[in-house]
């Protein structure tokens, strides 16, 4: 297994484990993150990112699972696919969300890490009639946008 192979392991492994050190500790301080709800962070955004969302996870454990397979990795780049189940905590339902990662490396570190998924699958899980009426829409994909950035810096403002 290479070093980049390990590096993926590691911040899953992490994840997993609700560890947002562990998962920090594989991004590059220049990271550039981007998922369909957080679709341009940087640097300690990111990491900032986890750690919120694993504070979320970690009021109740025993309802996260993430399984994790398909690692594969060049000198330069990398790939898995990945798998959560939790509760999502703005609507009290149940998501099961697939996602492709895809990683840039450099020095030893993750320098880009890109999360895709069917938005409007997840919407429609996370939000109900909602995400079903709307979820697909780009209004409803900004507003939620929106409501995560404004999370994220208030997170980021207390910590």
């Amino acid at each position: 297994m290479n070093a980049y192979e390990q590096l993926i392991h590691q911040f899953y492994t992490s994840f997993k484990n609700l560890d947002a050190a562990g998962m920090k500790a594989c991004y590059s301080e220049q990271v550039h993150f981007s998922d369909p709800a957080f679709p341009d962070l940087n640097g300690a955004e990111a990491g900032a990112m986890w750690a919120m969302l694993i504070g979320v996870l970690k009021k109740n454990p025993a309802d996260w699972k993430l399984e994790y397979t398909d690692v594969q990795v060049t000198d330069s780049e990398g790939s898995c696919r990945w798998e959560a189940q939790y509760t999502f905590s703005l609507t009290g339902r149940k998501v099961h969300n697939r996602i492709l990662a895809t990683f840039r490396f450099e020095n030893g570190k993750i320098v880009a890490h890109h999360d895709s998924f069917d938005f409007y699958r997840w919407a429609r899980m996370a939000f109900g009639v909602t995400g079903w009426l709307l979820g697909w829409t780009p209004f409803f994909r900004k507003k939620l946008q929106t409501k995560t950035s404004a999370r994220l810096k208030a997170y980021m403002s207390k910590a």
